[in-house]
This record gives C-alpha cells, sequence and structure tokens, in this order.
C-alpha cells in the first residue's frame, strides 16, 4: 500500500513537472511605445476601438443617469394636484 502511494506520488510530481508550458510573448514594450506615443489622443482612448466604445457607453450612461435623478427629484419635489 505505501509502495502504490510513493509510486504515484512520482508521478504525479514528474508530470506536473515535465507539463509543457505555454510561452506568452512579451507585448509590453509594444505597449508602452503605444502609450507614450505623442498623438494628440488621450491616454484612455489610445487602446483604440474598444476604449473609444467604452468610453462613449459610460459617457452616456452618466449623463443619462445625471438626467433621470433630476427628474426623479423634479417629480418627488413637486407635489401632484389633488382634485
Amino acid at each position: 500500500m505505501l509502495r502504490n502511494l510513493l509510486a504515484l506520488r512520482q508521478i504525479a510530481r514528474r508530470t506536473i513537472s515535465t507539463a509543457s508550458r505555454r510561452q506568452i510573448e512579451n507585448k509590453v514594450p509594444e505597449k508602452q511605445k503605444l502609450f507614450q506615443e505623442d498623438n494628440g489622443i488621450p491616454v484612455h482612448l489610445k487602446g483604440g476601438i474598444a476604449d473609444a466604445l467604452l468610453y462613449r457607453a459610460t459617457m452616456v450612461l452618466t449623463v443619462g443617469g445625471t438626467a433621470y435623478a433630476i427628474y426623479q427629484l423634479a417629480m418627488a419635489s413637486l407635489p401632484k394636484k389633488q382634485d
């Protein structure tokens, strides 16, 4: 029983340590060059179309939420007329 456990432990250790790891390309220097470029674009939009879409969606939600909050405050401050 003990011999089986030791063999299993050795097989597991060998399998984990020899497993091939996927190498990921280092893209940090490319991104640094992109974000440090002086091209007049704000840093929060330099990531491309996805950044632009996220920025616009955030602005629409912010303006819409502010307008809705002001509307609700106006409706709460002006009581309805009773007949």
